[in-house]
Protein backbone atom coordinates (compact mmCIF):
# COMPACT_ATOMS: atom_id res chain seq x y z
CA UNK A 1 0.00 0.00 0.00
CA UNK A 2 1.38 3.20 -0.78
CA UNK A 3 1.79 5.68 2.24
CA UNK A 4 0.95 8.95 1.24
CA UNK A 5 -0.86 10.65 -1.95
CA UNK A 6 1.08 11.40 -5.20
CA UNK A 7 0.24 14.77 -5.93
CA UNK A 8 -2.59 17.34 -4.72
CA UNK A 9 -5.92 16.53 -5.81
CA UNK A 10 -7.76 19.36 -8.34
CA UNK A 11 -9.52 21.93 -6.81
CA UNK A 12 -13.85 21.18 -6.78
CA UNK A 13 -14.40 25.19 -6.22
CA UNK A 14 -13.14 28.59 -5.04
CA UNK A 15 -12.99 27.58 -1.09
CA UNK A 16 -10.72 24.37 -2.52
CA UNK A 17 -9.00 26.36 -4.96
CA UNK A 18 -7.97 29.17 -2.83
CA UNK A 19 -6.89 26.40 -0.31
CA UNK A 20 -4.72 24.60 -2.65
CA UNK A 21 -3.05 27.91 -3.42
CA UNK A 22 -2.27 28.47 0.22
CA UNK A 23 -0.98 25.32 0.60
CA UNK A 24 1.39 25.15 -2.26
CA UNK A 25 2.58 29.15 -1.55
CA UNK A 26 2.97 29.85 1.94
CA UNK A 27 3.14 33.66 1.21
CA UNK A 28 -0.07 33.67 -0.87
CA UNK A 29 -2.76 36.59 0.33
CA UNK A 30 -5.82 34.36 -1.04
CA UNK A 31 -8.51 34.69 1.01
CA UNK A 32 -11.20 31.78 1.68
CA UNK A 33 -14.65 33.10 1.43
CA UNK A 34 -17.07 30.51 2.95
CA UNK A 35 -20.58 32.60 2.36
CA UNK A 36 -21.71 30.55 -0.58
CA UNK A 37 -20.52 27.34 0.40
CA UNK A 38 -22.81 24.08 0.68
CA UNK A 39 -21.67 22.75 4.42
CA UNK A 40 -21.87 19.34 3.14
CA UNK A 41 -20.63 20.13 -0.62
CA UNK A 42 -17.82 18.60 -2.23
CA UNK A 43 -15.78 22.44 -2.40
CA UNK A 44 -15.79 22.97 1.38
CA UNK A 45 -15.48 18.88 2.24
CA UNK A 46 -12.11 18.59 0.01
CA UNK A 47 -10.62 21.65 1.58
CA UNK A 48 -11.63 20.47 5.33
CA UNK A 49 -10.28 17.08 4.31
CA UNK A 50 -6.83 18.51 2.92
CA UNK A 51 -6.73 20.49 6.05
CA UNK A 52 -7.14 17.15 8.28
CA UNK A 53 -4.44 15.46 6.31
CA UNK A 54 -1.73 17.60 7.55
CA UNK A 55 -2.00 16.27 11.03
CA UNK A 56 -2.32 12.68 9.46
CA UNK A 57 0.28 11.79 6.85
CA UNK A 58 0.43 15.49 5.17
CA UNK A 59 0.73 16.41 1.44
CA UNK A 60 3.06 16.22 -1.79
CA UNK A 61 4.96 19.07 -1.46
CA UNK A 62 3.49 20.81 1.38
CA UNK A 63 6.49 21.57 4.13
CA UNK A 64 5.23 19.32 7.56
CA UNK A 65 5.74 22.32 9.44
CA UNK A 66 2.85 23.44 7.97
CA UNK A 67 0.64 21.59 10.26
CA UNK A 68 0.57 23.90 12.93
CA UNK A 69 0.72 27.01 10.32
CA UNK A 70 -1.75 30.12 11.76
CA UNK A 71 -3.35 30.84 8.57
CA UNK A 72 -4.00 27.26 7.83
CA UNK A 73 -5.52 26.47 11.35
CA UNK A 74 -7.69 30.14 10.96
CA UNK A 75 -9.15 28.69 7.80
CA UNK A 76 -9.90 24.85 9.34
CA UNK A 77 -11.71 26.68 12.19
CA UNK A 78 -14.02 28.63 9.89
CA UNK A 79 -14.52 25.61 7.78
CA UNK A 80 -15.17 23.37 10.78
CA UNK A 81 -17.63 26.06 12.46
CA UNK A 82 -19.40 26.23 9.05
CA UNK A 83 -19.53 22.41 8.99
CA UNK A 84 -20.56 22.08 12.89
CA UNK A 85 -23.39 24.52 12.86
CA UNK A 86 -24.95 22.84 10.15
CA UNK A 87 -24.75 18.87 11.62
CA UNK A 88 -26.27 20.80 14.67
CA UNK A 89 -29.26 22.12 12.63
CA UNK A 90 -29.66 18.88 10.38
CA UNK A 91 -29.82 16.30 13.70
CA UNK A 92 -32.88 16.32 16.39
CA UNK A 93 -30.83 16.76 19.46
CA UNK A 94 -30.89 14.64 23.16
CA UNK A 95 -29.84 13.27 26.04
CA UNK A 96 -31.15 9.73 25.75
CA UNK A 97 -28.34 7.82 24.83
CA UNK A 98 -29.89 4.06 25.28
CA UNK A 99 -32.72 4.90 22.94
CA UNK A 100 -30.10 5.91 20.67
CA UNK A 101 -28.47 3.04 20.65
CA UNK A 102 -31.35 0.65 20.62
CA UNK A 103 -32.50 2.40 17.45
CA UNK A 104 -29.14 1.28 15.57
CA UNK A 105 -29.86 -2.22 15.91
CA UNK A 106 -32.88 -2.05 13.89
CA UNK A 107 -32.16 -4.05 10.78
CA UNK A 108 -33.17 -2.25 7.42
CA UNK A 109 -31.92 -5.12 4.99
CA UNK A 110 -34.25 -3.61 1.67
CA UNK A 111 -33.34 -0.24 2.15
CA UNK A 112 -30.99 2.55 0.47
CA UNK A 113 -28.16 1.44 -1.30
CA UNK A 114 -27.18 -1.56 0.42
CA UNK A 115 -30.93 -2.81 -0.34
CA UNK A 116 -30.35 -1.99 -3.91
CA UNK A 117 -26.85 -4.12 -3.98
CA UNK A 118 -28.61 -7.08 -2.42
CA UNK A 119 -31.55 -7.24 -5.12
CA UNK A 120 -29.56 -5.94 -8.58
CA UNK A 121 -26.30 -4.61 -7.85
CA UNK A 122 -23.53 -5.47 -10.20
CA UNK A 123 -19.79 -5.73 -9.53
CA UNK A 124 -19.49 -2.26 -11.00
CA UNK A 125 -21.65 -0.90 -8.55
CA UNK A 126 -19.65 -2.77 -5.69
CA UNK A 127 -16.38 -1.46 -6.99
CA UNK A 128 -17.07 2.26 -6.71
CA UNK A 129 -18.66 1.54 -2.89
CA UNK A 130 -15.03 0.42 -2.36
CA UNK A 131 -13.93 4.03 -3.99
CA UNK A 132 -16.21 5.31 -1.82
CA UNK A 133 -15.32 3.81 1.46
CA UNK A 134 -11.47 3.45 0.57
CA UNK A 135 -11.16 7.62 1.85
CA UNK A 136 -11.95 5.81 5.34
CA UNK A 137 -10.95 2.71 5.28
CA UNK A 138 -7.12 3.34 4.50
CA UNK A 139 -7.01 5.05 7.39
CA UNK A 140 -9.30 2.83 9.60
CA UNK A 141 -9.10 3.62 13.03
CA UNK A 142 -7.18 6.15 13.10
CA UNK A 143 -9.28 9.49 13.90
CA UNK A 144 -10.68 7.14 16.72
CA UNK A 145 -7.05 7.38 17.80
CA UNK A 146 -7.44 11.00 18.71
CA UNK A 147 -9.78 10.63 21.89
CA UNK A 148 -7.70 8.16 23.76
CA UNK A 149 -5.88 10.62 25.67
CA UNK A 150 -9.14 12.37 26.42
CA UNK A 151 -10.26 9.64 28.02
CA UNK A 152 -9.85 7.72 31.17
CA UNK A 153 -10.70 4.44 33.55
CA UNK A 154 -13.00 2.35 31.73
CA UNK A 155 -14.05 4.06 29.01
CA UNK A 156 -10.23 4.54 27.85
CA UNK A 157 -9.20 0.99 28.34
CA UNK A 158 -12.13 -0.50 26.53
CA UNK A 159 -12.09 2.11 23.58
CA UNK A 160 -8.05 1.11 22.98
CA UNK A 161 -9.03 -2.50 23.40
CA UNK A 162 -11.47 -1.85 20.45
CA UNK A 163 -8.69 -0.04 18.63
CA UNK A 164 -6.40 -2.69 19.45
CA UNK A 165 -8.57 -4.99 16.89
CA UNK A 166 -8.54 -2.20 14.42
CA UNK A 167 -5.10 -2.12 14.06
CA UNK A 168 -4.70 -5.90 13.68
CA UNK A 169 -3.90 -6.93 17.19
CA UNK A 170 0.00 -6.36 16.88
CA UNK A 171 0.11 -8.00 13.40
CA UNK A 172 0.91 -5.93 10.30
CA UNK A 173 -0.77 -8.27 7.94
CA UNK A 174 -4.12 -7.77 9.87
CA UNK A 175 -4.48 -4.01 10.37
CA UNK A 176 -7.74 -3.48 8.70
CA UNK A 177 -6.41 -0.53 6.70
CA UNK A 178 -3.81 -3.19 5.64
CA UNK A 179 -6.90 -5.76 4.73
CA UNK A 180 -9.06 -3.13 2.57
CA UNK A 181 -5.90 -2.64 0.76
CA UNK A 182 -5.64 -5.85 -0.34
CA UNK A 183 -9.91 -5.73 -1.08
CA UNK A 184 -8.71 -2.98 -3.68
CA UNK A 185 -6.20 -4.79 -5.60
CA UNK A 186 -8.04 -7.96 -5.76
CA UNK A 187 -10.75 -5.90 -7.39
CA UNK A 188 -8.42 -4.08 -9.78
CA UNK A 189 -8.46 -0.64 -7.53
CA UNK A 190 -5.55 1.42 -6.80
CA UNK A 191 -5.03 0.46 -3.25
CA UNK A 192 -2.85 3.36 -2.12
CA UNK A 193 -3.68 5.84 0.28
CA UNK A 194 -6.31 8.71 -0.42
CA UNK A 195 -4.91 7.19 -4.24
CA UNK A 196 -8.96 7.65 -4.82
CA UNK A 197 -9.48 11.27 -3.33
CA UNK A 198 -10.52 12.67 -6.58
CA UNK A 199 -13.00 10.04 -7.47
CA UNK A 200 -14.90 10.17 -4.54
CA UNK A 201 -17.49 13.28 -4.13
CA UNK A 202 -18.52 15.23 -0.41
CA UNK A 203 -20.53 13.14 1.16
CA UNK A 204 -17.62 10.29 1.84
CA UNK A 205 -15.69 12.99 2.74
CA UNK A 206 -18.33 14.96 5.13
CA UNK A 207 -18.20 11.48 7.24
CA UNK A 208 -14.44 11.18 7.36
CA UNK A 209 -13.89 15.12 7.77
CA UNK A 210 -17.08 14.50 10.73
CA UNK A 211 -14.25 11.81 12.62
CA UNK A 212 -11.37 13.95 12.42
CA UNK A 213 -13.26 17.10 13.39
CA UNK A 214 -14.59 15.12 16.84
CA UNK A 215 -11.54 13.30 17.31
CA UNK A 216 -8.76 16.36 16.83
CA UNK A 217 -10.64 18.79 19.47
CA UNK A 218 -11.17 17.46 22.83
CA UNK A 219 -14.29 19.33 23.94
CA UNK A 220 -16.18 17.10 21.22
CA UNK A 221 -15.03 13.87 22.91
CA UNK A 222 -18.44 12.87 23.56
CA UNK A 223 -19.58 13.39 20.33
CA UNK A 224 -16.42 10.87 18.69
CA UNK A 225 -17.52 8.50 21.36
CA UNK A 226 -20.98 8.62 20.14
CA UNK A 227 -20.02 8.23 16.58
CA UNK A 228 -17.58 5.37 17.08
CA UNK A 229 -20.05 3.80 19.08
CA UNK A 230 -22.69 3.98 16.23
CA UNK A 231 -19.80 2.68 14.01
CA UNK A 232 -19.45 -0.42 15.87
CA UNK A 233 -22.47 -1.91 16.49
CA UNK A 234 -23.60 -0.90 12.77
CA UNK A 235 -20.83 -2.65 11.14
CA UNK A 236 -21.19 -6.48 12.13
CA UNK A 237 -25.02 -6.50 10.42
CA UNK A 238 -23.88 -4.29 7.53
CA UNK A 239 -20.73 -6.90 7.11
CA UNK A 240 -22.87 -9.35 6.84
CA UNK A 241 -24.89 -7.81 4.03
CA UNK A 242 -21.64 -6.93 2.40
CA UNK A 243 -20.82 -10.28 2.29
CA UNK A 244 -23.73 -11.91 1.32
CA UNK A 245 -23.29 -9.43 -1.93
CA UNK A 246 -19.99 -10.23 -2.66
CA UNK A 247 -21.22 -14.14 -2.52
CA UNK A 248 -23.67 -13.15 -5.47
CA UNK A 249 -21.23 -11.88 -7.19
CA UNK A 250 -18.44 -14.15 -6.83
CA UNK A 251 -16.50 -11.47 -5.44
CA UNK A 252 -12.71 -12.27 -5.03
CA UNK A 253 -11.67 -14.06 -1.65
CA UNK A 254 -9.93 -10.95 -0.26
CA UNK A 255 -12.91 -8.97 -0.60
CA UNK A 256 -14.97 -11.04 1.09
CA UNK A 257 -12.16 -11.66 3.84
CA UNK A 258 -12.28 -7.91 4.84
CA UNK A 259 -16.07 -8.12 5.74
CA UNK A 260 -16.12 -11.40 6.97
CA UNK A 261 -13.18 -10.31 9.60
CA UNK A 262 -15.58 -7.47 10.53
CA UNK A 263 -18.62 -9.83 11.09
CA UNK A 264 -16.65 -11.23 14.12
CA UNK A 265 -15.04 -8.60 15.99
CA UNK A 266 -17.40 -6.32 15.57
CA UNK A 267 -20.15 -8.22 17.29
CA UNK A 268 -17.78 -8.34 20.71
CA UNK A 269 -16.81 -4.19 19.68
CA UNK A 270 -20.70 -3.76 20.09
CA UNK A 271 -20.80 -4.77 23.25
CA UNK A 272 -17.75 -3.10 24.88
CA UNK A 273 -18.10 0.17 23.23
CA UNK A 274 -21.73 0.29 24.62
CA UNK A 275 -20.84 -0.91 28.24
CA UNK A 276 -17.57 0.19 28.92
CA UNK A 277 -16.72 3.41 26.80
CA UNK A 278 -20.02 4.58 26.06
CA UNK A 279 -20.94 3.40 29.93
CA UNK A 280 -17.64 4.37 31.19
CA UNK A 281 -17.76 7.84 29.68
CA UNK A 282 -21.59 8.80 31.09
CA UNK A 283 -20.15 7.31 34.65
CA UNK A 284 -17.14 9.41 34.66
CA UNK A 285 -19.02 12.58 32.92
CA UNK A 286 -22.58 12.35 32.46
CA UNK A 287 -22.67 15.94 31.35
CA UNK A 288 -21.29 14.49 28.06
CA UNK A 289 -24.56 12.62 27.45
CA UNK A 290 -26.28 15.09 24.62
CA UNK A 291 -22.79 15.29 23.33
CA UNK A 292 -22.84 11.36 22.47
CA UNK A 293 -26.12 11.42 21.25
CA UNK A 294 -25.00 14.25 18.89
CA UNK A 295 -22.27 11.76 17.62
CA UNK A 296 -24.64 8.98 16.80
CA UNK A 297 -26.82 11.49 14.98
CA UNK A 298 -24.30 13.03 13.55
CA UNK A 299 -23.00 9.87 12.13
CA UNK A 300 -26.65 8.70 11.09
CA UNK A 301 -27.00 11.88 8.79
CA UNK A 302 -24.15 11.85 6.82
CA UNK A 303 -24.40 7.91 6.49
CA UNK A 304 -28.31 9.04 5.50
CA UNK A 305 -26.64 11.69 2.89
CA UNK A 306 -24.05 9.14 1.45
CA UNK A 307 -26.85 6.22 0.80
CA UNK A 308 -28.70 8.82 -1.11
CA UNK A 309 -26.10 9.66 -3.29
CA UNK A 310 -25.86 6.38 -4.09
CA UNK A 311 -29.02 5.37 -4.90
CA UNK A 312 -29.98 8.10 -6.64
CA UNK A 313 -26.81 7.91 -8.84
CA UNK A 314 -27.57 4.03 -9.09
CA UNK A 315 -30.99 4.05 -10.04
CA UNK A 316 -30.64 6.48 -12.79
CA UNK A 317 -27.93 4.22 -14.15
CA UNK A 318 -24.93 6.68 -13.00
CA UNK A 319 -21.83 6.65 -11.81
CA UNK A 320 -21.63 7.70 -8.18
CA UNK A 321 -18.42 9.00 -8.44
CA UNK A 322 -16.45 12.57 -9.97
CA UNK A 323 -14.82 10.44 -12.25
CA UNK A 324 -14.67 7.38 -13.95
CA UNK A 325 -12.43 4.59 -11.87
CA UNK A 326 -9.20 2.94 -13.55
Amino acid sequence: MTTSLLALPTARGPVSAALLELLRDPGSQTAVDLRDADPFGDDLHLALHLCYELHYRGLPGVDAEREWDTALLRIRAQLENTFRSALRDAVAGGSDVDAELDGLLTEHDADGAVGFLLAEGEWWHVRELFAHRSIYHLKEADPHAWVIPRLSGAAKAGLVAVEFDEFGGGHADRVHATLFADLLAAAGLPDGYLALLDHVPGPMLALVNMMSMFGLHRASRGALVGHFAAAEITTAPGAQRMDRILRRLDAPAACRFFYTEHIEADAVHEQVMRHEVVGGLLAAEPELAADVVFGIQATGFLEAQLDQHLLGCWQAGLSSLRQPLP
